[in-house]
């Protein structure tokens, strides 16, 4: 076949998706994916090692000089609804057209269509196209149901919470969708979350069936792949030999990263680290601390603390004690196959629900938001998390029932035959 996909948002919403491209590619299908990357122009040079052709459309999204205050703005919002209406505003809709003229030579020219859940543009295309579309969720927060919702209340009340979230969704999202249906005459849509989150084709939840369990309500469509996991990639980062010493050189090291939520700025980075390092001088712990600028920040690495710019997380979160990072989808999955246990500062509601999901199966304690952080806090919760016993022992075990999950076969698989395939 012939299959065009289309992914937006930062690193965390392309790798799956290439990933996914790699293994389709790999089976013998031409793939053709677009890629509009909200903050970076890395995947202008990304060649894909199977043959898939790679187009970046629009990228980055938000230049480097308004990076900074769009980031705090999001950060400062305190209401979900407010944030998603805020990122739509600022670091969608500016490329929206020219990622919906992308997403119509995409399906005039493809047999299957596969795209990002938010991305609207390519599922009116492949619907106008009459063509078959594969939505991929990263996230199973996005799944209604009576059984569950992101907010954890008791369960009597997930079908009303349900029908207001969707109600509330539907007023901020579809907007964007009946703008671009409008423009090919077609029926304005009523629910984004039924109509164009969740295909009635196929659902993909990219997300690993140790942490998210199919609902017995959800549609046959909606399916658990698994994570969308791939090689390491150039941009982030090697092995190099001063990292494999410190890594060897002491107590396993507490590893911290924001990934793409990290301030662009750089004065807000050089404070971020000073954060970091004072924390983990106050938890008393060795670190690994991830930021793209640190040189710039005139900061230096000692026998305590190693600055990297970037680092293969399979090959060294493995080897630390745990891992404090934003509660993205892909590096929540990463630290949880590592075997190691969490510590979370959430930036939006998204990372809040990974937070939550982590506390749940017991490898993570209490988390941090990004407005409320401070080095005494984040000490405070890497101190609660090495003094627990058992969370460890809980991370390796659940690591060891990751270990033998493949996503991106299990998607293809499910891809080719839809709906027959089963969760595992």
């Amino acid at each position: 076949m012939k299959i065009g996909m289309q992914t937006w948002g930062s690193h965390g919403d392309v790798r799956p998706l290439l990933a996914l491209a790699e293994g389709l590619q790999a089976a013998g299908h031409e793939v053709t994916l677009v890629i509009t990357c909200v903050d970076s122009t890395a995947y202008d040079s990304v060649v894909s090692p199977s043959g898939v052709d790679i187009r970046v459309v629009a990228s980055p999204v938000i230049q480097p000089a308004e990076a900074a205050d769009v980031g705090w703005s999001i950060v400062n919002t305190r209401s979900p609804l407010q944030q998603m209406a805020f990122i739509l505003r600022r670091c969608f809709a500016p490329a929206e057209d020219a990622m919906f003229a992308a997403a119509l030579e995409l399906a005039a020219a493809s047999d299957l269509l596969i795209g990002h859940y938010f991305m609207h543009p390519l599922q009116i295309a492949a619907e106008h196209a009459g063509k078959p579309y594969v939505s991929v969720l990263l996230s199973h927060a996005a799944v209604p149901s009576a059984y569950s919702h992101p907010l954890g209340v008791p369960r009597v009340f997930n079908s009303a919470l349900w029908w207001l979230t969707r109600k509330l969704l539907n007023g901020v999202l579809a907007p964007y969708a009946n703008r671009l249906r409008a423009r090919l005459d077609m029926r304005p849509v009523r629910d984004v979350v039924g109509e164009v989150w969740l295909s009635p084709y196929l659902t993909l939840v990219a997300v690993s069936p140790r942490i998210c369990q199919r609902q017995p309500d959800w549609p046959p469509s909606t399916q658990v792949c698994g994570f969308l996991d791939m090689p390491n990639m150039q941009m982030e980062g090697q092995l190099t030999e001063e990292l494999a010493s410190f890594l060897a050189a002491g107590a396993p090291p507490v590893y911290m990263t924001l990934g793409s939520w990290m301030p662009a700025g750089l004065a807000d980075q050089a404070d971020t680290l000073r954060m970091f390092a004072e924390a983990a001088r106050l938890a008393g712990c060795r670190v690994i601390i991830q930021a793209a600028r640190w040189a710039e920040c005139g900061l230096r690495s000692d026998e305590r603390i190693l600055y990297v710019a970037a680092a293969p997380h399979h090959l060294v979160f493995p080897r630390c004690a745990m891992v404090v990072h934003h509660g993205g989808a892909g590096t929540t999955q990463s630290a949880t196959l590592a075997g190691r246990p969490s510590v979370v500062i959430a930036h939006i509601s998204e990372q809040e629900h990974w937070a939550q999901e982590l506390r749940r199966l017991g490898i993570a304690g209490r988390h941090a938001t990004r407005r409320n952080v401070s080095a005494r806090k984040l000490a405070s919760l890497i101190r609660e998390m090495q003094a627990d016993g058992q969370a460890i022992p809980t991370a390796e075990a659940v690591a060891r029932a990751m270990a033998d999950e493949n996503g991106v076969r299990q998607a293809v698989q499910m891809i080719l035959h839809p709906r027959t395939g089963e969760n595992g």
